[in-house]
């Protein structure tokens, strides 16, 4: 039985219900419900107009309802008069087929018809930096290797702690937080759990974040290079698969502990990765961290080519545990949903059709990468990714082709707003349009 949101309300003395969705490009949307209207809401959802988000509707188009999960509910702990709800979208008494959330829960619903289910964590790096997105917050982090920086790390301690005490509430689980590898870079770690709580939480984090740090006067942004001499925020998730309580993924008999199945999912994976670009990489500043030159640190920690190794952080998928992999190609800017959702469609299409990964590679890609001529390299533009995604047929099975067209149609409006103002050249300057429509994304 659904859990009565009303009467939760009253129990934890709720006043105000943020009933949230996450369009196409990983935008935030919400309408805030006082309590008393939360019985309604929860049954019919809360009305939207597609096309003020970024969603491929017209102003024609009926309204579109945003059904709150009660499942995903998050009190606000700095604000305990708030409630948060994850939504899906429906639409003439349908789910939208394009709305992130539902188009997770349908991959997620393929993979529970072979008993699996996918778990997950996500490593959000995110930049904290001054209000009106100039330059980094604090002056005094200027290390040429600040990674691990504790005087840096403890400069921030006051916000780093609130946002750590948020997630201990909330009993995520937070293990470890850390000043990362570019001047005014953090990440924050939290456990694994089902792909679609990591999604919940992720698209929480992100704004819990931002809010936080707006408290204390700074801004986060998770930008994927803000910076054109720092290393780019990453967002790499951690994958494997489950039935109950066994992990599927591992096999101790094996140099580096994974199964056969799990060989085959990574290899969907790889087969894959650069028409998935498109979701893992959807902005243009994306391609200043792909491919990117080193960075003041000495290495940029992204990857440039399709590879997979063992614990070994210069490939595109390492594997640091029996059990896992990680996938180090997504950026701070990728939708929560739609990373999740990425992630499984092209695994479940190696599993399918038993995709064979190759040999892993034991070099150091960002400096032996001349000595594979024969590897295959990721878009170095979103151009690239967008026309690679529109090609591939086994992304167009599992989404649709509808959704596919009209994320790429969207995408390629983005595209023209740019090109109308600016040009895009890796060892040029990031561009003010940028700027403007990335360091909130």
């Amino acid at each position: 039985m659904a859990k009565n949101l009303a009467q939760i309300a009253k129990s934890k003395k709720i006043k105000y219900f943020l009933i949230s969705f996450v369009d196409l490009f990983g935008v935030l949307r919400s309408k805030l419900v006082p309590t008393r209207a939360i019985a309604e809401m929860q049954k019919n959802g809360a009305g939207f107009a597609g096309f003020a988000t970024w969603l491929d509707m017209t102003p024609a188009d009926a309204d579109m309802f945003a059904i709150p999960d009660p499942d995903s509910l998050i009190q606000l702990p700095w604000n305990k008069e708030v409630g948060w709800l994850a939504s899906d979208l429906w639409m003439n008494g349908k789910p939208v087929d394009a709305s992130p959330r539902v188009m997770l829960k349908k991959q997620i619903d393929k993979l529970s018809k072979k008993n699996l289910t996918m778990k997950s964590g996500v490593e959000c790096e995110y930049f904290l930096i001054s209000p009106d997105g100039s330059s980094i917050a604090d002056p005094k982090d200027i290390q040429s290797k600040p990674c691990y920086d504790q005087s840096a790390l403890m400069r921030r301690y006051d916000l780093i702690k609130e946002i750590c005490d948020c997630m201990i509430e909330l009993e995520w689980g937070p293990y470890q937080n850390d000043h990362e590898d570019a001047n005014g870079q953090f990440e924050m770690n939290w456990d694994y759990s089902e792909s679609l709580v990591t999604a919940d939480r992720h698209t929480f984090f992100k704004f819990m974040v931002k809010s936080l740090s707006e408290k204390h006067g700074l801004r986060a942004t998770f930008m994927p290079k803000p910076f054109e001499n720092l290393t780019g925020n990453g967002c790499h998730a951690h994958i494997s698969l489950w039935n109950g309580k066994i992990n599927k993924f591992l096999d101790n008999g094996d140099r580096f502990g994974l199964s056969r199945l799990a060989y085959n999912f990574l290899g969907g994976v790889m087969h894959n990765a650069s028409s998935l670009s498109a979701f893992f990489n959807p902005t243009i500043n994306s391609y200043r961290r792909i491919n990117a030159p080193p960075t003041k640190s000495g290495a940029s920690w992204s990857p440039s080519s399709i590879s997979y190794t063992g614990n070994n952080r210069t490939h595109m998928i390492r594997i640091p545990d029996p059990g896992r992999f990680e996938l180090r190609l997504m950026d701070g800017s990728s939708n929560p949903y739609l990373l999740q959702a990425g992630v499984m469609a092209a695994g479940l299409y190696g599993i399918n059709n038993k995709t064979d990964p190759g040999e892993p590679l034991s070099c150091n890609m960002y400096t032996d990468y001349r000595n594979y001529p024969n590897l295959s390299k990721l878009p170095d533009h979103l151009e690239d990714s967008l026309e690679e995604f529109g090609n591939n047929k086994n992304l167009k099975e599992a989404f649709g082709d509808d959704v596919i067209n009209s994320y790429i149609k969207l995408k390629n409006q983005e595209l023209d707003s740019f090109d109308k103002e600016e040009s895009f050249d890796k060892r040029s300057s990031i561009t003010e349009w940028e700027k403007i429509n990335t360091l909130d994304c």
